[in-house]
């Protein structure tokens, strides 16, 4: 009987950090789950190419080499980006990335993996003093030299394709553009 009670002493402590985590685990992923869910509710349709094109996602990103699908070798790649001109401003919405990623994929066909949002430093930093930040993950700070433009803050969102990176890295390993 006592060793009973002394199993039931240590599990007990173990059983409660457990849920605890797990209620801090679910409140942290509840932080971005709402925003990412209107994010893949308000980018689904442009899993069809025609339609993101037709909605103004039509500049595809080169790099300063003339790479359309980007990668960073030992990386990974984020893949071919679709540009929508009209959407980058001093402005962040989990509903309208200024990008959208697509995947190559066999026989010239692209897939839609991830969304990437964007702003010029220099407009953001006019009127705010913190960086941007998008489904409770700061953006990053790109010099822009590789594209050929200024300074631009960027965010990933890999709603559409597993990273093992992590749905905010900029590089997804298992995306590859050969």
């Amino acid at each position: 009987m006592k060793t009973k009670g002394i199993r039931i002493w240590l599990i007990a402590p173990a059983l409660v950090a457990v849920g605890l985590l797990s209620i801090t685990s679910f409140a942290m992923a509840s932080d971005h789950g709402s925003g990412l869910a209107d994010a893949r509710r308000a980018t689904a349709r442009f899993h069809d190419l025609e339609v993101a094109q037709a909605a103004g996602h039509t500049v595809v990103v080169q790099d300063v080499f003339g790479a359309t699908c980007i990668a960073q070798p030992g990386e990974g790649a984020m893949g071919v980006h679709y540009l929508n001109p009209a959407l980058v401003d001093d402005a962040v919405s989990a509903t309208s990335p200024e990008a959208l990623v697509y995947e190559p994929r066999k026989h010239g066909r692209l897939k839609l993996v991830a969304l990437e949002y964007l702003v010029f430093q220099e407009a953001w930093d006019a009127t705010h003093s913190e960086p941007p930040s998008l489904f409770g993950e700061e953006f990053m700070l790109n010099n822009g030299s590789r594209y050929g433009l200024p300074p631009f803050y960027a965010h990933h969102a890999w709603i559409w394709k597993h990273n093992p990176s992590g749905m905010f890295a900029p590089w997804n390993p298992r995306v590859h553009c050969d």
